[in-house]
């Protein structure tokens, strides 16, 4: 279903629910809040209010993503961008507390793990809305990830939680959250990624257009504080990728291009295929034709599953363990991850058929119609 389209769910919402148009709050401010709240914004159809924080302010990280969906602009626009994380916090739950005064929506949606998610729950909270929670229980146990807090503090604010796997719901029971605040319901992201995945002939374009061969290169992508914020650290992995045994296809974050710049760095990248940050069906089309992926991004790990890739995941700790050892591998940051690249490469046919026969972990991509059913139900009499 593409945008602009109203579904058969959002139709029977209309008719037997109730829901007025703007009476569900969606609070969102980065790019996989977008990626992965977009369908359930469309199920919703006029039912959805969009508040965007402004937390991704960058055209390329925010603006273009609500284009790949064909989604109306937002309802609401904040501006926390730019700020420290204490502060992006605070001015954030200020002007939802406002706005959530003032609209008094039935219920209020946040996703994932972000400074915009938490906010959100806060306020949502303090209004006395209820707060749905999109990808709840994920847990990496590492309490030096900022993340990892606002994701706890939301599963406990939370009044329904959406839990993408058993894993995840496993997670929150030992934590002591009440079995009938849940659902497991798979992780929006597979929709999206098969909505938005390039086929065959739109993918060997891309290829084209940056000059790659199919299976011929890596794709990487860094930007957590953790790799690009030590210069010791983000050079091992520049030298690291430098040193495959092809070419690696590096879209540069701005974060990571502003460290690399003051750092130091800057001669690193010239052995590495830089490129500006593609939009979102470029880098799954060019993930989907790599040898492999290496990255700290949490939503390679998800999307990977789809396209049926594997990634090296350079990062102390993942959330996501449901892929370790299938279509992931862990390594520490500062770690020697060419072996794993080696070893990988010397079986590639081998590694990708494995893949190509294992379901992902993460659903068969009915998550976003399965939670507007359940949000329908809690909060259609109201």
């Amino acid at each position: 279903m593409r945008a602009g389209r109203r579904g058969a769910l959002w139709t029977m919402l209309d008719s037997a629910s109730g829901l007025s148009p703007g009476s569900v709050a969606i609070v969102l401010g980065t790019r996989p809040e977008i990626i992965k709240l977009a369908h359930i914004i469309r199920l919703l159809g006029p039912a959805a209010r969009v508040v965007h924080t402004g937390q991704h302010y960058d055209r390329g990280l925010s603006a273009l993503f609500i284009e790949a969906f064909e989604l109306p602009p937002p309802d609401v626009h904040l501006t926390i961008g730019g700020s420290s994380r204490g502060a992006q916090i605070g001015s954030a739950v200020s002007a939802l507390d406002v706005h959530l005064g003032e609209t008094r929506p039935l219920a209020l949606i946040v996703q994932g793990d972000t400074n915009t998610a938490l906010a959100g729950a806060i306020a949502g909270n303090a209004q006395e809305i209820p707060v749905l929670h999109v990808e709840a229980g994920l847990r990496s146990y590492d309490r030096r990830m900022p993340e990892e807090h606002n994701r706890v503090l939301i599963d406990h604010i939370g009044d329904l939680l959406f839990a993408p796997t058993d894993v995840a719901e496993k997670n929150m029971f030992e934590e002591g959250v009440p079995e009938s605040r849940i659902r497991v319901t798979g992780n929006t992201v597979i929709e999206a990624v098969i909505e938005l995945l390039p086929g065959a002939e739109e993918r060997q374009r891309l290829l084209d257009r940056y000059h790659l061969t199919s299976g011929g290169y890596v794709l990487s992508t860094f930007h957590r504080p953790e790799n690009v914020d030590d210069p010791e650290r983000f050079g091992f992995v520049l030298r690291e990728l430098a040193s495959l045994e092809v070419p690696v296809v590096l879209p540069l974050h701005p974060r990571s291009k502003d460290r690399a710049a003051r750092y130091g760095l800057a001669p690193l990248l010239k052995a590495i295929r830089v490129i500006e940050p593609v939009g979102y069906q470029d880098f799954l089309g060019l993930g989907a034709e790599s040898a492999f992926l290496v990255s700290d991004s949490g939503g390679v790990q998800e999307e990977v599953t789809v396209y049926k890739r594997s990634v090296i995941v350079v990062r102390r700790s993942t959330e996501r363990p449901e892929v370790l050892g299938t279509f992931a591998e862990l390594v520490e940051p500062g770690a020697d991850f060419s072996a794993v690249a080696e070893r990988w490469m010397g079986d590639l046919a081998g590694l990708h058929q494995s893949l190509a026969e294992l379901p992902s972990p993460y659903g068969d991509g009915t998550a976003s119609a399965r939670i507007v059913d359940e949000i329908g139900a809690m909060v259609g009499g109201t």
